[in-house]
């Protein structure tokens, strides 16, 4: 950080200052704030408000940090701060990444190991007054975002199956949009790596900070707290296993139990009496997904619904219906229709009223 530039540009300190202010009411608010103020209707993950928070406190620190050297600049006070940035981001970072998938719990002790060779080397460099360790560190701890965000790409795609094995209502659950914080956690590391320090940059750095503030609040107040676990094999009756369709007939279809919002796979092996295990393997013979079966009820429903309102005359909205067909999101909907019946939902009901 360029201290004569820090001290000469107003809005430069009132930036920073904002900064700092914005990260720790956004920490403390996702501590101490249960409720949802962006989506009150979600139940946020503790363990993902938990890491996000002490992400945001560990840039208000560093912005404090660096606040200090920019007063009593020195090579060990630089190389100080870099070490103690690297040891505050890269396993809250980790937590937070790993605490959205809630197929299980991911351990994130690894990444904290992989801070021991920082420490070590920071120590040598300390003993021996060679304070230019601080660009390697640095590209040590790129190298391992770029690891972390491959696992996360690969996590991301195995955690999709999970939630469509398991949900038939996918809304508040799905994680694909965490790619963008992704990308905002590399562009941040980028710009705090780069060996410019122009005024810049050094803005560019701070509306970065503000774009990652938004994104996580954005993203913990509309994931929604799961409570399912992976699907593991418990007894069962033999012959429980091959009467699984007719089951589903006689309760899921006739019963209309795909009506119920926010249906879970183990809820209705639970009606069905049947364990999770072999639902989830029922399903998986016949080669499609929870999700797929059970929102193609509903849209066999929804088309049901709309025949007879047309029949009599009725007017409705599709809308209507597809809450009516067990749809708790409108989007959700739409897009389902599209991939079964191949054509938009109005374009659908145009040609039918034809």
């Amino acid at each position: 950080m360029e201290e004569q530039f820090v001290f000469n540009d107003i809005f430069f300190v009132i930036l920073y200052g904002g900064v700092i202010m914005l990260n720790t009411v956004a920490a403390l608010y996702l501590l101490l704030r249960r409720a949802n103020a962006i989506a009150p209707e979600v139940t946020s993950p503790i363990r993902l408000r938990r890491w996000s928070a002490s992400f945001l406190l560990a840039l208000a620190a560093s912005h404090v940090f660096w606040l200090f050297y920019a007063i009593h600049p020195s090579p060990l006070g630089y190389l100080t701060v870099c070490c103690l940035d690297i040891l505050l981001y890269i396993p809250t970072i980790a937590g937070i990444l790993m605490s959205m998938l809630q197929d299980r719990r991911r351990p994130v002790w690894p990444v904290i190991v992989a801070m021991v060779p920082v420490l070590i080397v920071v120590a040598l460099g300390i003993i021996r007054k060679d304070y230019g360790v601080s660009t390697p560190l640095l590209y040590y701890v790129l190298s391992l975002l770029v690891l972390i965000m491959l696992y996360m790409c690969i996590s991301v795609q195995h955690y999709g199956r999970w939630l469509k094995d398991n949900y038939a209502d996918l809304e508040h659950k799905e994680i694909r949009q965490s790619f963008l914080i992704l990308a905002v956690f590399l562009l941040f590391f980028l710009l705090y790596s780069s060996a410019s320090e122009t005024p810049l940059h050094l803005y560019i750095l701070q509306i970065d900070n503000v774009l990652i503030v938004v994104l996580l609040v954005w993203r913990v107040e509309t994931l929604q707290q799961l409570s399912e676990s992976p699907v593991q094999k418990t007894a069962a009756s033999p012959d429980i296993h091959p009467s699984i369709g007719p089951l589903l007939k006689t309760h899921c279809e006739d019963g209309q139990i795909y009506l119920q919002h926010d249906l879970t796979l183990a809820h209705l092996a639970q009606i069905i009496g049947t364990n999770r295990y072999y639902l989830s393997q029922h399903f998986a013979q016949q080669g499609i997904t929870y999700n797929a079966y059970i929102n193609s009820l509903r849209i066999r429903h929804f088309i049901r619904l709309f025949h007879e309102a047309e029949a009599s005359h009725r007017i409705v909205t599709a809308q209507q219906l597809a809450y009516e067909s067990g749809f708790h999101s409108y989007s959700t909907f739409s897009a389902t229709f599209k991939q079964n019946m191949g054509t938009t939902v109005t374009t659908w009901m145009r040609g039918s009223e034809e």
